[in-house]
C-alpha cells in the first residue's frame, strides 16, 4: 500500500477522491449529509484559498484507492488547528489503512506546527458511542468527544403553516431582507458584525478554537469561494425605525443536488424574545419551496443544551437522525 499526495484539479484524482467519499458516506450515514460532485468540483478547482490549505490523499492498493484523508490548515487564525477528515472503503477496513493515513496526517501536523487535531465523527441514532467504530478508530489515537449536536433533518415539502402567525408579530417591527451570493454594499458592515458575533456564540464545547474575526474583505472571499459550487439563500432581519440588523439565517444548496444545508442562524442578543428565528427560517424556507422545489430535505446540527433553537428546529419539524461528535487530540 501507497500513501499518495493528490491534486485534485486532475480530474481522474477528483473523480477517485469523490468516489470514496460518497462510498463511505452512503455505507455509514445512509440518512447523512452529501455534497455533490458539481459543489465539490467547483470548490476544489479555483485558486488557492487566502484562509485555508487543503492537504488530500489517498491511499492506493495495487493501483486501486481504498482510502483517502484531507487535512485543513487554517492559514489567518487558528493556525495551531488541523481539521483531519479520514474515509476507508468499507471492502477495505480493519486492514490498516486507517492507521497508514492516519500516519501520513501526523507528519503534515508536524510539518507544519498543528498541535491540534479535530475530526467530526457522526453517530447513528441507535447506535452507542463506544459502540461506532469510528470512534473506537479515534481513540486509539488518542481522540476524545469535546463537543456534541444534534443531526437534524426536515423533508420538503413541509407544512409550516402553523408557524406563520407566531412570526407575523415581529413584521410590525423588523422587515426581511433578502440576499443570494452577495451582500448589498450598504449591509456589509452589520453583516460581518453579525458573523462574528455568530463566531462567538455558537457553542464550541471544550474545541481548542479560536473565534474568527469577520470583515469585509473575509466576507467578500468566502462568498465568492462559496457560490462556485453552492447556492446561498440569506434572510436578515432589520428593525424598521432604525434599519438596525437584529439576526440572520443562511442556507447553503449544493449545485446539482437535492438537499439543502442550514448553515447559521442568529438572533443578536439584543433582539431576541420577537421570534425572529422562526420568521428568518420562514422566509428561506419559502425560497426553497418557489425556486428550489426539486430539494427534498434541510439538514442542520444544533447544541442539545441548545434549548432555544431545539425548540424552533421541533417546531418546524425536524428530527433527528444522528449525534455529531467533535473528536479532538492535542499534543
Amino acid at each position: 500500500m501507497e500513501i499518495i499526495e493528490i491534486d485534485v484539479r486532475n480530474v481522474a484524482a477528483r473523480r477517485e477522491f469523490f468516489a470514496v467519499e460518497q462510498e463511505v458516506v452512503h455505507h455509514d450515514l445512509p440518512d447523512g449529509w452529501e455534497r455533490t460532485y458539481e459543489s465539490f468540483e467547483k470548490s476544489v478547482i479555483q485558486a488557492d484559498n487566502p484562509y485555508r490549505r487543503a492537504v488530500r490523499l489517498a491511499a492506493v492498493t495495487d493501483g486501486a484507492w481504498v482510502g483517502t484523508a484531507e487535512v485543513g490548515l487554517p492559514l489567518k487564525d487558528n493556525t495551531h488547528l488541523a481539521d483531519v477528515e479520514l474515509a476507508v472503503r468499507p471492502h477495505a477496513r480493519r486492514a490498516g489503512v486507517g492507521r497508514a493515513l492516519f500516519a501520513r496526517v501526523e507528519e503534515i501536523c508536524a510539518e507544519h506546527g498543528r498541535t491540534t487535531s479535530c475530526v467530526e465523527m457522526h453517530v447513528p441514532r441507535g447506535v452507542a458511542f463506544e459502540d461506532s467504530p469510528g470512534v473506537r478508530f479515534g481513540r486509539t489515537f488518542g481522540f476524545e468527544s469535546v463537543h456534541q449536536e444534534d443531526h437534524l433533518v426536515l423533508d420538503l415539502p413541509a407544512d409550516v403553516s402553523h408557524l406563520e402567525a407566531a412570526a407575523a408579530g415581529a413584521g410590525s417591527a423588523y422587515e426581511i431582507v433578502l440576499w443570494g451570493e452577495r451582500c448589498p454594499d450598504e449591509h456589509v458592515a452589520q453583516f460581518c458584525a453579525m458573523r462574528t458575533q455568530m463566531a462567538n456564540d455558537v457553542p464550541t464545547g471544550e474545541m481548542d478554537i479560536e473565534a474568527v474575526v469577520f470583515d469585509e474583505e473575509r466576507l467578500r472571499t468566502g462568498e465568492s469561494r462559496l457560490a462556485q459550487g453552492w447556492i446561498p439563500i440569506v434572510a436578515a432581519a432589520r428593525r424598521r425605525d432604525d434599519g438596525v440588523m437584529g439576526g440572520y439565517s443562511m442556507l447553503v444548496l449544493p449545485r446539482g443536488g437535492d438537499l439543502v444545508l442550514q448553515d447559521d442562524t442568529l438572533v443578536m442578543p439584543e433582539h431576541r424574545g420577537h421570534r425572529l428565528g422562526t420568521a428568518l427560517k420562514l422566509a428561506t424556507l419559502e425560497v426553497v419551496r418557489r425556486e428550489h422545489p426539486e430539494r427534498r430535505a434541510i439538514h442542520t446540527w444544533t447544541e442539545p443544551d441548545n434549548h432555544a433553537m431545539q425548540r424552533t428546529n421541533a417546531d418546524f419539524g425536524f428530527t433527528p437522525r444522528a449525534r455529531l461528535h467533535e473528536l479532538q487530540r492535542q499534543s
